[in-house]
C-alpha cells in the first residue's frame, strides 16, 4: 500500500507512513487516538480518531493516549525516526544539525556522508558536556552488568543538512519506538532489548528486590531502566504485543515473554504448581506475574526460545523430537538432514 500518510509523534513528524503501518502502530501501541494524522483528504492535522479512514480502529481502543505532538520542556535531542520491514526491521534517524543519536555497539546498517561516528563511555546523558572518568567507569559498569558493550556508539549530523543513520534490529521480530517522555520518563526493559535512543537518554540498571524474581525471573536481578525525555527504540523478538493493565489487574506471562514495562508496574514470579504441569507442562517451573497500573509490551518469540529450537534441529545434536522420528541416527541418514 502506498505510503502516503503522516503522523506527529511526540512533537515529531514521522513518514510518509502507509494506511496498515498506522493501524498497526495503534494497535501496539505506539501511537494513540489523539495522535496527529496529514493526509489525502486532509487540509490540516487532525487526531487519529477523526479521521473516517481509521475512527472505527480508534474507536476499538480504550488506551489513554500516550503520544502527543507539541510536548515542551525536552531535554533529550529531537530526532526523528521511521521503521521499514516487516519481521527484520531496521529503524532509520534523521539527525537535524548537531542532532546525536546512541546505539549498541555494532547495531549501524547505514549513515549518509556527514554523520561523524563516536565510540565511548557513557550514554550521553549529561546532554552536551562530557562526563567525568569516574562517571564514564560507573556508566560502563552498569552497561556491562547488563550484558551489553562496555561502549556506547554516538552518531552526530557534523553537516549543515538534515542527514541519516540506520540501525537493524539483531534478530527476527519487531521494533518498537517510544517516547520516554509520555510515558512518565522511565521504562523497564528486558536485558538486550535496547537498540538506539536521542542522546540525553540514560541507559542504566534495574535491580529486581525480590529474590525469586532474581533467581527464577528469567531475566535475572538486574534489568535495564530507561531513563529521560527522548525517544528510544527497543526490539522484541517475533510479533510485538502492548497492553494497558488497570490498577491491581494481574496478568501471567512466560518469564521470556517480557519486552518491557512501567515502572509502575510491578513484576514477581508464581510457581506453576501441579506435578504434571511442572514435568510436562513445557513451560518451565514459574510465571512471571506483572500487576498494574501501567503498561506492558510482550514479545512472541524470545531469543532464548528461538536459540534451543535453532540449537535441537542442528546436525549432530541428537535431536529430531519435533519431527516425531524413531529412527534416531538413521532417520537423519535417510532424510538427508547428516
Amino acid at each position: 500500500m502506498a505510503k502516503q500518510w503522516y503522523m506527529a509523534v511526540g512533537g515529531h513528524q514521522i513518514g510518509p507512513v502507509s494506511e496498515d503501518e498506522i493501524l498497526t502502530n495503534l494497535k501496539n501501541g505506539s501511537i494513540a487516538e489523539q495522535t496527529l494524522l496529514y493526509g489525502p483528504g486532509l487540509s490540516e492535522w487532525k487526531p487519529l480518531k477523526d479521521v473516517p479512514l481509521f475512527a472505527q480502529a480508534a474507536a476499538q481502543r480504550t488506551t489513554p493516549p500516550t503520544a502527543v505532538p507539541g510536548l515542551p520542556g525536552r531535554r533529550a535531542h529531537e530526532i526523528d525516526l521511521e521503521i521499514y520491514g516487516e519481521d527484520l526491521q531496521f529503524v532509520e534517524v534523521t539527525l537535524d544539525p548537531g542532532e546525536t543519536a546512541i546505539a549498541e555497539a555494532g547495531s549501524m546498517m547505514f549513515m549518509t556522508q556527514s554523520i561523524q561516528m563516536e565510540t565511548r563511555f557513557g550514554d550521553g546523558s549529561q546532554g552536551d558536556k562530557r562526563p567525568g572518568l569516574m562517571d564514564a567507569v560507573l556508566g560502563a559498569g552498569k552497561r556491562l552488568l547488563t550484558g551489553e558493550s562496555l561502549f556506547m556508539t554516538f552518531f552526530t549530523n557534523a553537516g549543515s543538512q538534515r542527514e541519516r543513520v540506520a540501525f537493524a534490529a539483531p534478530y527476527p521480530g519487531r521494533i518498537l519506538a517510544l517516547d520516554l517522555q509520555t510515558l512518565g520518563g522511565e521504562l523497564i526493559c528486558q536485558k538486550d532489548s535496547f537498540l538506539c535512543a536521542a542522546r540525553g537518554v540514560s541507559i542504566g540498571i534495574a535491580f529486581q528486590k525480590r529474590i525469586g524474581v532474581g533467581l527464577f525471573g528469567g531475566e535475572g536481578f538486574i534489568m535495564q531502566r530507561l531513563r529521560g525525555d527522548g525517544l528510544v527504540c527497543v526490539h522484541a523478538g517475533g510479533m510485538l504485543h502492548s497492553l494497558e493493565l488497570k490498577a491491581g489487574e494481574l496478568l501471567k506471562v512466560d518469564t521470556g515473554c517480557i519486552v518491557a514495562m512501567q515502572n509502575s508496574v510491578d513484576y514477581d514470579i508464581q510457581f506453576v504448581g501441579g506435578i504434571k504441569n511442572t514435568l510436562f507442562g513445557g513451560e518451565g517451573l514459574f510465571f512471571a506475574t506483572l500487576r498494574g497500573p501501567g503498561k506492558i509490551w510482550l514479545q512472541s518469540l524470545p531469543l532464548s526460545r528461538l536459540a534451543d529450537r535453532i540449537t535441537k534441529a542442528a546436525p549432530g545434536s541428537g535431536s529430531r523430537r519435533e519431527e516425531g522420528s524413531i529412527l534416531g541416527g538413521l532417520g537423519n541418514l535417510l532424510d538427508g538432514d547428516s
